[in-house]
């Protein structure tokens, strides 16, 4: 028994060296403690200016100078139709004519009556000619004189009056036809042909060429910055023209509240009547601030924005602090801005989702677009 004891004592013993052996053979381990990763920021810094541009858009319609609805000035049957809608004229073109004959009839029997006003001229003069003659003799008296020279003078009224009927005859013959006032297009025709018209009814609306005018409505503040002759931006569709401000209404519109401006087009501007046009109008604010991105602003409270900063923690690591701001004036995707920061601070300039205040980051240079 005791000797099993002894050797069961021996192997426990080789067991034991042979275990410190091994372990004496192997690397001692070394624990790695992890090390921390931080996110790197896109970052601008803060630029104070005093002003800011402001831009206003105004709107209106595209409208000729001239832009008429054109009739005879008596009525009548038309009797031609010279153009149509879309057609180009000229001024003094002849664009339609009434039925003439009645007035052609007219002027006919007006030759014959001062043809026949001639000849009884002819004989009264002829009478009292003859009578004045015979006077000298005797033979007439004083009374017959008279009567002949009433005669003459009622034959020559007469002739003046026959003299004034043919020229409204013929005044009413040419205003028969219907002529072009100025150069332009034909936008619509309203009679046809063989129609009855009444005396003013339009036949054609004609719109004047190379007249080409913007009717705008805009505040009475920016009403009286402007002057006549000054040049302004206008859009029409993706058309951008430089225009010159015609006139400037001297009446505030009841439902807009506006003051009508009268903008003149290039001659060359490819427009319609009746497009919208729009007045770019820019104006300089004295309010000092700052331009970020919109991508660096996010939600605050009580009407508030907010932007992060970077605050100087250790080394090249920065603490994001949250600030609250406040929006003054935005254009396109850039905000003017103030609040509680400071000129030449650092801030994110995006991927604010990614970030929370007190958080610690590092810095990646990057310019955002002012």
């Amino acid at each position: 028994m005791i000797a099993i004891r002894v050797l069961t004592h021996q192997k426990w013993l080789m067991g034991l060296v042979a275990v410190s052996f091994l372990s004496a053979c192997q690397d001692p381990v070394v624990e790695n403690k992890p090390q921390p990763s931080y996110q790197s920021v896109s970052t601008d810094s803060l630029e104070l200016t005093d002003e800011y541009q402001f831009s206003q858009t105004f709107s209106g319609t595209i409208r000729s100078g001239n832009t008429t609805a054109i009739g005879f000035e008596l009525s009548g049957k038309i009797k031609e139709l010279a153009v149509d809608s879309g057609d180009n004229v000229k001024q003094g073109q002849l664009l339609a004519k009434l039925d003439t004959r009645l007035l052609l009839a007219e002027k006919n029997e007006l030759n014959a009556s001062l043809s026949q006003n001639k000849a009884d001229l002819d004989l009264a003069k002829a009478t009292l000619d003859r009578s004045l003659g015979l006077q000298q003799q005797g033979y007439v008296s004083e009374q017959q004189l008279d009567e002949q020279k009433g005669q003459l003078n009622s034959l020559l009224a007469a002739k003046t009056r026959l003299n004034a009927s043919l020229l409204a005859n013929q005044l009413k013959i040419d205003k028969s036809s219907l002529l072009a006032p100025f150069d332009g297009v034909i936008s619509k025709r309203t009679h046809n042909l063989g129609e009855v018209v009444n005396l003013g009814s339009p036949v054609y609306t004609i719109i004047e060429h190379n007249n080409i005018q913007a009717y705008i409505g805009v505040p009475v503040t920016i009403a009286n910055k402007l002057t006549t002759g000054q040049s302004v931006d206008i859009t029409v569709r993706d058309q951008q023209f430089q225009g010159k401000i015609a006139g400037i209404g001297a009446e505030l519109h009841p439902v807009t509240r506006t003051v009508d401006l009268r903008v003149t087009l290039p001659t060359s501007a490819q427009v319609i009547n009746g497009e919208l046009s729009y007045l770019n109008y820019q104006q300089t604010i004295a309010s000092q601030g700052y331009w970020v991105p919109l991508s660096a602003l996010t939600d605050g409270v009580r009407g508030l924005w907010n932007i992060y900063t970077l605050g100087q923690a250790d080394g090249d690591l920065f603490s994001i602090e949250r600030r609250d701001v406040e929006i003054i004036y935005t254009a396109q995707d850039k905000a003017y801005i103030n609040g509680a920061i400071s000129p030449n601070e650092q801030y994110v300039s995006q991927g604010l989702h990614k970030l929370v205040a007190g958080q610690l980051v590092t810095q990646q240079a990057q310019l955002a677009t002012r």
